[in-house]
């Protein structure tokens, strides 16, 4: 880590005893010590202070001095912090209408409508719910304050040690609505977002169980026979001997191979490797190294005690001696067994022999540094969150908690609002960890919603009758949880895109959408609405309605046009909507003139072999963001290999074009999905690649296969292919097909529906005429026949359900 990272001289103002760094415009660092000896050191949550020297004025008095940007105002008196010595005023971009100013001491309110819009916690731990979150970096005031008086300094060899108690160190950002600058300000303040390696974005497997080494190897072959993908494999403490003296302690720390169930280590971490998986190990350090231990003898020698002796060997992670024979001698060996990255499974306590200093913290951080060390820059560890800076140490670990439609129902915007931190990369327990009852339902929106969530990993505590493998559960949940998982591969492509751009730009892979919107109040109300790369996600996380077979999702569309990837069905946005689903979607929308990046529904490529460009109605780009054809993957701060992908459609003809500089040559085939778009037999290709066979229609999208395609030439016209983006008849009938209501009900609202669903205009014939009197034509009748159906006495939810698809 460097050290001495100073700003721009003429961007520092200083007196005796005080230091004003001004970073940006809307970032000020100010300092205030007793003895004038101020920090250039990094520190646990800032590792650079470099920036561009920004323009601001100043006005120097006795009694005090004012700073101003165009952004921000600072008064400081030059005396010891005090709220009428420090004021940190927004000149622009608060959603106050009177400006927002913060004095010293003032603590953020955590208030979507007016204050701190909040950050993550710790833990999930024992939560059956919702929990507290500490406060985040936007806020709807506009102003943020880092306290890092007592973050200690972080030295070159990444060891720490504490700063003088009396100091203060405060950054203060100043961005209003500003969310995404703000973040990428924070970030080059406190660390990129890290790179994730693409293994760790496909599916997980994990389960508190003490599985042989045979029985976890032949799950494993039971999900590639199942044709269910998997990319990680977790394997929890009963790798490790567990079973041991009580005058030594418990089990919960190890790391000694229990041999009954693992006869052969090596082997099996190998057999794994040879399945394509990566290998993740449970640690519980808090223990320290025991006397049962293989590591024992060698350890005890390394610090200077008797191996004889029998002396535990006590966890201090505070101690340099102790944390080189921990990583050198019991984690390095087994790493190079076959071991991938760690599961540090341990929060207990925030105190150490260092004052101030968290465990969880210094854990994160040394793991971290000596992952780097040895495997390179996208390597991870597995870990809880701990405080500002910890976007540093991926991935995280959200902890243990209750199996239920509460939990499940909190843990959208939980994941999304860490966005507010820059914590993109949450972990959490899929099917939640514990108590509870069996619930397939539950099981199955909970996966749908890892599957849109940054890590998709499955995990249960230990009970015989608690399992999460899809095929344990009766139809049709086993077969939609199947479906889900291997989308989460096809959709890596597109995730490990979003994942570049949340290193270089700072931009969220999963993130509120307000994040995009910060001017629109309504991307505020809908609490478990987000962004997932550039789709727009809103998991379904309440039971369906016993009568309409339907859960549903409150949401609010930005402006634009979106259609659901699964569904087919279009949405004006700009509107607040009740989407209405059965148990084989989730609402999942993509912006007109979409081009989605995905990969075939098989392996885990280190490149897509198949690539799919799933495309939307409309004109618009897309991108594609992958390492260099060498195949090298720690090159990737010398390569970024980008496909700029642009869609043009009229009435008749979609053009489908790419541009890229770099060498794909490694993508054998290419296939154009088309979402919402029927193609039917009049539909022809041409350009310079042709089809592979007719188009052909794979629901929910219909796929082209060009076959094998220099993508440095892309020129592809589909001709004939008419808009059919809702297909609202087939979907109408099956609500009221599916509805738990009378046959006689079901036939008078279908005799009123049906001639308005069967004479909707076709493609050439609405757009012959204007589109404006076609829309006012359409929603006159629409709103008519839902008017009518509210006579029959249909339950409401299904009224509701008919609307939008009318609507749409």
């Amino acid at each position: 880590m460097a050290t001495n990272i100073h700003p721009s001289p003429e961007s520092v103002i200083q007196g005796d005893t005080w230091r004003i760094s001004i970073l940006t415009d809307r970032l000020i660092r100010i300092e205030w010590n007793p003895t004038g000896a101020f920090v250039d050191s990094p520190t646990q949550v800032v590792v650079n202070r470099s920036f561009p020297k920004p323009r601001f004025s100043l006005i120097d008095r006795p009694d005090g001095l004012q700073l101003d940007t165009a952004f921000v105002s600072l008064f400081y008196n030059k005396k010891p912090f005090t709220p009428a010595g420090l004021r940190y005023a927004l000149k622009k971009g608060s959603s106050r209408p009177y400006g927002s100013t913060w004095t010293y001491g003032e603590q953020p309110t955590l208030n979507r409508a007016s204050g701190n819009l909040g950050g993550t916690a710790r833990t999930l731990d024992g939560a059956d719910g919702a929990v507290d979150l500490e406060p985040g970096l936007l806020a709807r005031n506009g102003i943020f304050v880092i306290d890092d008086s007592k973050s200690l300094l972080v030295d070159p060899d990444g060891w720490v040690t504490p700063r003088a108690t009396s100091s203060k160190d405060l950054y203060l950002f100043g961005y209003g609505d500003d969310y995404q600058q703000e973040l990428r300000d924070y970030f080059m303040l406190t660390g990129s977002s890290p790179i994730i390696p693409r293994y760790a974005l496909g599916n997980w497997w994990s389960r508190f169980w003490p599985y042989t080494a045979d029985e976890y190897l032949n799950l494993m072959d039971s999900f590639s026979h199942r044709g269910i993908p998997l990319s990680v494999s977790v394997v929890d403490i009963d790798w490790h001997l567990t079973d041991i003296d009580p005058s030594i302690g418990t089990g919960w720390t190890g790391y000694t191979w229990n041999r009954t169930l693992f006869p052969d280590p090596g082997a099996f971490l190998s057999a794994l490797h040879d399945r394509h998986l990566k290998v993740s190990l449970n640690v519980h350090p808090a223990a320290g190294i025991r006397r049962h231990e293989e590591q024992y003898p060698e350890v005890a020698q390394a610090l200077g005690v008797d191996p004889e002796s029998g002396v535990p060997i006590e966890f201090d992670v505070t101690s340099r001696s102790f944390m080189h024979a921990y990583f050198d001698l019991v984690h390095h060996p087994l790493e190079d067994e076959g071991v991938d990255f760690w599961w540090i499974d341990w929060q207990q306590g925030n105190t150490s022999k260092v004052p101030g200093l968290d465990p969880l913290w210094m854990l994160n951080h040394l793991h971290t540094y000596d992952a780097h060390k040895r495997h390179g820059s996208d390597a991870i560890i597995f870990s809880r969150y701990a405080g500002l800076g910890s976007h540093r140490f991926p991935l995280g670990f959200s902890g243990d908690s209750v199996v239920s439609w509460k939990s499940l129902a909190f843990q959208p915007y939980f994941t999304a609002t860490a966005a507010n931190v820059g914590y993109y990369w949450w972990s959490h327990d899929i099917g939640g960890h514990m108590l509870g009852t069996s619930d397939p339902e539950l099981e199955t929106r909970w996966v749908q919603f890892g599957v849109f969530s940054p890590i998709n990993r499955l995990y249960s505590s230990r009970s015989e009758f608690f399992n999460k493998e899809p095929w344990h559960y009766d139809e049709p949940h086993a077969s939609v949880q199947a479906a889900f998982l291997r989308l989460r591969h096809a959709l890596i492509p597109m995730l490990y895109t979003a994942m570049w751009n949340s290193h270089l730009h700072g931009k969220g892979p999963v993130r509120p959408i307000y994040h995009d919107y910060s001017g629109r109040n309504e991307a505020y109300e809908f609490e478990n609405t987000y962004f997932f790369g550039d789709l727009f996600a809103a998991p379904i996380t309440s039971p369906v309605d016993k009568t309409t077979r339907l859960a549903t999702s409150g949401v609010w569309l930005p402006p634009g046009r979106w259609t659901d990837v699964f569904t087919g069905t279009s949405y004006l946005g700009n509107s607040e909507l009740t989407l209405h689903r059965s148990l084989d979607s989730i609402p999942v929308l993509a912006r007109s003139g979409s081009i989605i990046p995905l990969a075939s529904r098989q392996a885990l490529d280190d490149q897509p072999s198949h690539m799919i460009l799933a495309v939307t109605e409309g004109s618009g780009t897309g991108e594609l963001i992958e390492l260099d054809a060498s195949g090298t993957p720690y090159r990737i701060k010398f390569f970024l290999n980008w496909i700029g992908c642009s869609l043009s459609l009229t009435s008749r003809t979609r053009y489908l074009g790419a541009a890229t500089d770099a060498d794909f040559s490694r993508i054998a085939q290419v296939s154009i999905e088309l979402v919402g778009i029927r193609a039917n037999s009049t539909t022809s290709i041409r350009g310079a690649y042709k089809p592979s066979g007719d188009p052909s229609y794979h629901s929910p999208w219909q796929q082209v296969t060009l076959g094998t395609v220099d993508l440095t030439s892309l020129n592809v016209h589909l001709d004939h292919l008419p808009s059919d983006p809702n297909r609202a008849a087939d979907r109408v009938f099956h609500l009221l097909d599916q509805a738990n209501v009378k046959f006689e009900a079901k036939d008078r609202a279908w005799n009123i529906l049906k001639p308005l669903l069967t004479a909707r205009p076709a493609d050439e014939e609405r757009n012959s005429r204007s589109s404006i009197n076609a829309n006012q034509h359409s929603n006159s009748s629409s709103l008519l026949a839902v008017q009518s159906l509210a006579t029959l006495g249909l339950p409401t939810g299904l009224v509701a359900a008919i609307a939008e698809e009318l609507a749409g």
